[in-house]
């Protein structure tokens, strides 16, 4: 049998199919937990690759028509540097571009180090670019990006507590937001992907979008939350996890079709441009856009629910609930026993006439609705066709 992703879809909006996400809300709670302390670890004992712009040095570009197999073993030998020594990188940017980073050189060292790069690839001096970037310039763009970072927050808090009007809502989607970039930051330490200038935009390009997509799913736990204060039937957790359900093909589907370009720029940069600010870039956003769709699913939705389980309303509501449901389970398991004693007797089963709306029809589901809302009735012939009237009593 063939996996119909629409029906699936639909099946989770309806509430036909459900998956426990905030019931199993520990698991990923523990999850996340782990990856938060092995991200931390890494920070610790591995540390941020932190690219010249930040940490200061020298940068050398050689540009060659012909490249060398060897070209590293030859630049380290040029610079006077042994292989995997600290503080001398050797990448290739582009085709035919090799980029040579060391710590600071005084002009004098600088100008040495330009000249046996010339002779070690065989090309003139002039094809042998040198500059010195000082670290003042990366802890000035540090500083900025933090400050930004710490206004954008704040915004977003209030932001989120007035939309929301439940401040609870806001520290939910903050945590998420501190949980992504934690992690995201994790696997730079791990990996030694080099942190550069558009790593940092792409930090925050991640905040964005993980926040965007969480209040997509905030929004709609506020509509199914406001739903069940009114009638009483779902708990609060449970209309919550009708909402991450409801939004979680959504929120793939956003995802998905936002890593295919940026997986494209990714490939076109590692295989064809090399280290360089689109690669740089392509890369945070690819990580970060991963991690911030993981915790719009299974780790915002969930922390609100658990931020807000005391509350008096939400205890009230339980209990109203637990009430509501109790008795629709007890007329179902009636119309049950009713059923299966008409069928013993072989007499027609009656089904509407103070059966639940459970029993009369295969597709009830949490919402009442056997399909989407917004899909199209299946009997034909105009809508809303005025009552024909015989013409006697015209």
């Amino acid at each position: 049998m063939s996996f119909n992703f629409a029906t699936f879809g639909n099946d989770l909006y309806t509430g036909k199919r459900s998956i426990p996400v905030v019931p199993q809300r520990r698991k990923f709670y523990l999850a996340s937990l782990v990856m938060i302390l092995i991200a931390i670890l890494g920070l610790a004992t591995q540390g941020l690759n932190l690219g010249l712009e930040f940490r200061g040095g020298s940068e050398f570009r050689v540009a060659t028509s012909t490249l060398p197999g060897n070209y590293e073993q030859i630049a380290r030998t040029a610079v006077g540097a042994s292989e995997g020594e600290r503080g001398t990188g050797v990448t290739l940017v582009g085709n035919n571009t090799v980029r040579v980073q060391t710590e600071k050189l005084s002009d004098a060292d600088s100008q040495k180090v330009r000249t046996e790069l010339a002779k070690a690839f065989g090309l003139p001096e002039s094809e042998v670019s040198g500059t010195f970037i000082g670290p003042s310039w990366g802890a000035s763009v540090s500083q900025q990006a933090l400050r930004a970072l710490i206004i954008f927050l704040l915004a977003v808090a209030l932001l989120m507590t007035v939309y929301f009007r439940n401040w609870k809502m806001a520290a939910a989607g903050l945590i998420a937001l501190a949980h992504d970039l934690i992690i995201t930051v994790g696997i730079y330490a791990w990996t030694g992907f080099e942190v550069s200038p558009a790593t940092m935009i792409g930090f925050l390009t991640v905040l964005g979008y993980s926040l965007y997509d969480t209040v997509v799913v905030f929004d709609k736990v506020r509509e199914n939350t406001n739903e069940a204060f009114d009638n009483g039937r779902l708990t609060f957790a449970q209309a919550a996890n009708l909402a991450v359900n409801q939004t979680m093909v959504r929120s793939i589907n956003t995802t998905v079709i936002g890593l295919l370009p940026i997986t494209a720029v990714l490939a076109v940069g590692a295989i064809f441009l090399g280290p360089g600010v689109l690669l740089d870039l392509a890369l945070v956003l690819f990580v970060g856009i991963l991690i911030g769709a993981y915790s719009s699913i299974f780790i915002a939705t969930p922390l609100l629910v658990t931020l807000r389980r005391r509350d008096a309303s939400v205890v009230e509501l339980e209990k109203r609930a637990a009430r509501s449901q109790a008795r629709k389970a007890k007329d179902v398991a009636a119309a049950e026993a009713a059923r299966a004693a008409a069928e013993l007797s072989g007499e027609p089963v009656a089904v509407g006439s103070g059966a639940p709306a459970a029993l009369e029809g295969e597709g009830a589901t949490l919402t009442g609705r056997a399909v989407h809302k917004y899909a199209q009735p299946t009997h034909t012939g105009p809508r809303n066709q005025p009552r024909r009237t015989p013409k006697s009593k015209r």
